[in-house]
């Protein structure tokens, strides 16, 4: 008798990114320095893969991924793997709460396409791994993620260079998902999860009124480089969510039908630090009523991201996994609390459509955030605790 396929979500679920042990830090370090080559270099991003499969497994994970090992950020290192893109630096990173990031973006250098990219062999070495009673989960950036970068401030002239209007970037886009996703099943994935920060920003007040990543149109980046926010531009932004919706849709249609396409929706996660505040009602009509994935995974683990009302316009039979225990602090929540609040989700969400896991990756840049390898399994072993009390 087969075995029924595994779907993600899962009562006791994780974001994706684990941190990185030391020697791997150091095994970039050198590759960087050019001390060891790249097939060295590989060698003991297998080794570290391998070691952390095994750990996800012994916590009782039934998804598991490749702890984002071969990368150095979340979103940029795929971008970087599609044709017409490449890695740039840039005069100003990320502006988190306490800090900023790395200055480094994504450039085009032509028109995009998405064959041949290196997460399919990347994926492929996780799948080995798996085995039959666990799932192996890809996660990268969302469309929409990858379409802010390309508008942000640093990069709008090049990108309108190469695409005059957004319409025909985004159907390049979507046609470049398109190709990597029928690549990814093809290597047997059969769960892909998209991440997702924009509707995190345009919830924010202080990002809204310029876009996600920085969007300004081309006429609003004078000739010295610097964005100016004009009343037509806070006027927009339901239409760059719109447009954020439609590229996020074109991309996963027609996506084969035995691929669980699921999102991740946080406000920033660097070395503990966030970059946006606000509650989902702002883009809850068109982000939980009309965007076509079958889960959502919801930041909820602090007063930052608002209440559960919003999950109300949530449509069909999607599911949501509540983000309750912090990936980003060391202290470790109180199981109870996080029950009761399971439990006031369900006034909008019933209570088999919901899962838990933690609010965001632990280590969405290769920096990681402000707590121990023992503390970030000490977390995994709450989430799996609470969702046995709550679902067994």
């Amino acid at each position: 008798m087969s075995q029924a396929p595994l779907h993600a979500p899962f009562n006791a679920d994780i974001v994706g990114s684990f941190l990185r042990p030391q020697y791997l830090h150091d095994a970039r370090r050198q590759f960087a320095n050019g001390q060891i080559d790249a097939e060295q270099l590989t060698a003991i991003e297998d080794k570290a893969i391998t070691e952390l499969v095994e750990k996800q497994k012994a916590a009782g994970l039934i998804g598991i991924t490749d702890g984002e090992y071969r990368r150095s950020w979340w979103h940029l290192d795929f971008m970087w793997g599609l044709n017409g893109v490449v890695k740039k630096t840039i005069p100003k990173g990320y502006i988190f709460a306490d800090v900023e990031t790395r200055p480094e973006s994504a450039e085009l250098t032509g028109k995009i396409n998405g064959e041949n990219h290196p997460f399919i062999e990347h994926f492929k070495f996780l799948a080995n791994l798996a085995g039959p009673s666990h799932l192996p989960r890809l996660t990268i950036p969302a469309p929409a993620q990858f379409l802010a970068e390309l508008e942000r401030a640093d990069n709008i002239r090049k990108t309108r260079q190469i695409y005059p209007n957004s319409d025909e970037l985004i159907h390049d886009i979507a046609e470049a998902y398109h190709t990597f996703i029928q690549e990814l099943y093809h290597a047997g994935c059969r769960n892909l999860q998209l991440d997702d920060c924009t509707w995190g920003m345009l919830a924010d007040p202080k990002f809204a009124s310029r876009g996600a990543a920085d969007t300004p149109s081309p006429d609003e980046v004078c000739s010295c480089g610097h964005t100016h926010t004009t009343l037509e531009q806070t006027a927009s932004i339901a239409d760059t969510a719109e447009k954020y919706l439609k590229v996020n849709n074109a991309a996963i249609a027609n996506a084969p039908s035995g691929l669980v396409i699921n999102t991740h929706v946080c406000r920033g996660n660097y070395r503990s630090t966030w970059a946006a505040s606000g509650g989902y009602g702002p883009v809850a009509n068109t982000l939980f009523g009309r965007e076509n994935v079958n889960a959502y995974y919801l930041e909820f683990d602090t007063d930052r991201a608002g209440d559960f009302s919003p999950l109300a316009e949530i449509t069909g039979d999607k599911k949501v996994v509540l983000g309750l225990i912090s990936s980003k602090t060391p202290k470790l929540e109180d199981a109870d609390a996080i029950i009761a609040r399971i439990q006031e989700a369900t006034q909008y969400i019933p209570l088999e459509r919901l899962y838990l896991s933690t609010q965001c990756g632990f280590a969405s840049t290769e920096e990681g955030n402000a707590l121990s390898e023992q503390q970030q399994w000490d977390k995994i072993a709450l989430v799996r605790e609470v969702a046995q009390r709550v679902w067994a």
